[in-house]
């Protein structure tokens, strides 16, 4: 199925809420994609962000049937994103996801036959390993600027939601919890790097088994009872041999470790926040003095987010505009469903091996995502 208006793919949201404004906004810098509609579960999200950015506010059901709708943006919470993407490519529409692409990788699977069944594409968030930061550390990589890698550190360390968000609850529960939150940038970013993961040994507890809401809104002052792991400690195995801790907890209040340190025969690659398009990539060879990639001037790499004083970059829907590229190509999509499902697999297998406290092998895998060169990065903007 190909776009209906010229060469721009026709994009319909389903899911309202505040991440949809910074795919709506960013989707005006690229070529090859258009807004057409969206839809929430609340009507009145739908007619806000749709006098808010000039497009169609429409029920769910009838955006699915809409014929100017050649892709469904699913942007609703984590435990509709199956059911919103199934019935999008039912509807015979391609489909791009918020992370992750399932809550189960039983339902990955299925996402992901149904797109090859009907000949559709199915994309995945995160799309940050294709920000100035990400590309910068494939190439590195791909030139051999550590030689062949051998060990690393990712870690993802925080105090949790509860002292920010009103409502904290849900992050504490099954599908929920650091790995299945966070997990997907920092996962993504590595087998970008590094290729598939093997096999996963974790252990995984609980900080606290209940939290307090200190944030300001109706649940101030009360506490939840925590269903799901807080601390998580793993190691993965990937493929190509090499091994790397990863760490997600919502249990830390400060610490001076790295997002994500690569080590290798050559020299060592440190990686910043892989939550955002930008940052500052090092390198050093053979033990040598850090030497620093800033991606301020480079393409996806500049600090655009918050609208109001903007401290880091931003640019999603740059996933969205690649899917757009690669059918015209005649290509699999770089955030891929496949890239998707095997970080879906990595998470659900890290969780079970925290259960288990056994090694717990990954069955399917996936080839690493082409680079995304800068002559064809700058051809993805309007």
């Amino acid at each position: 199925m190909q776009a209906n208006s010229g060469a721009k793919l026709g994009i319909g949201v389903i899911g309202c809420g505040n991440i949809s404004m910074t795919y709506l906004r960013n989707a005006a810098l690229f070529a090859g994609v258009e807004l057409r509609a969206c839809a929430d579960i609340s009507a009145e999200m739908a007619v806000l962000r749709g006098k808010e950015y000039g497009i169609r506010a429409l029920g769910v059901d009838a955006l699915l049937a809409d014929p100017e709708v050649d892709l469904v943006l699913n942007l609703t919470i984590p435990a509709a994103h199956f059911d919103i993407s199934f019935s999008a490519l039912s509807a015979g529409k391609h489909v791009f996801t918020e992370k992750p692409l399932a809550t189960s990788a039983s339902d990955g699977r299925k996402l992901v036959a149904e797109a090859a069944k009907r000949g559709l594409l199915l994309g995945s968030a995160p799309d940050t390993f294709l920000g100035a930061a990400g590309r910068r550390a494939r190439r590195l990589m791909d030139e051999g600027a550590i030689g062949r890698a051998v060990t690393g550190t990712a870690f993802m360390l925080e105090r949790g939601m509860e002292h920010w968000h009103p409502n904290p609850q849900f992050y504490y529960q099954p599908g929920g919890g650091p790995v299945f939150d966070m997990g997907p940038y920092y996962l993504t970013m590595l087998v970008n790097l590094l290729g598939p993961v093997a096999r996963v040994m974790a252990m995984a507890t609980r900080g606290q088994e209940e939290r307090l809401i200190t944030a300001d809104g109706p649940y101030k002052n009360t506490s939840f009872r925590v269903g799901t792991p807080t601390n998580i400690l793993s190691l993965l195995e990937f493929r190509s041999g090499a091994t790397v801790t990863f760490g997600a907890s919502w249990d830390v209040f400060k610490h001076s470790n790295h997002p994500i340190e690569l080590h290798g025969t050559e020299g060592s690659l440190r990686l910043p926040d892989p939550d955002t398009f930008g940052g500052t990539v090092s390198l050093s060879a053979r033990g040598a003095d850090w030497k620093d990639f800033a991606s301020e001037g480079e393409l996806y790499g500049a600090r655009n987010w918050p609208y109001a004083a903007p401290n880091r970059a931003n640019y999603r829907m740059l996933g969205v505009a690649d899917l757009a590229r690669s059918l015209s190509q005649k290509r699999k999509p770089r955030a891929s469903g496949d890239l998707a499902l095997h970080v879906l697999e990595i998470m659900e297998a890290i969780l079970a091996s925290g259960e288990s406290r056994n090694s717990v092998a990954i069955a399917g895998t996936v080839d690493q995502p082409p680079l995304l060169g800068e002559d064809e990065a700058a051809s993805l903007l309007a």
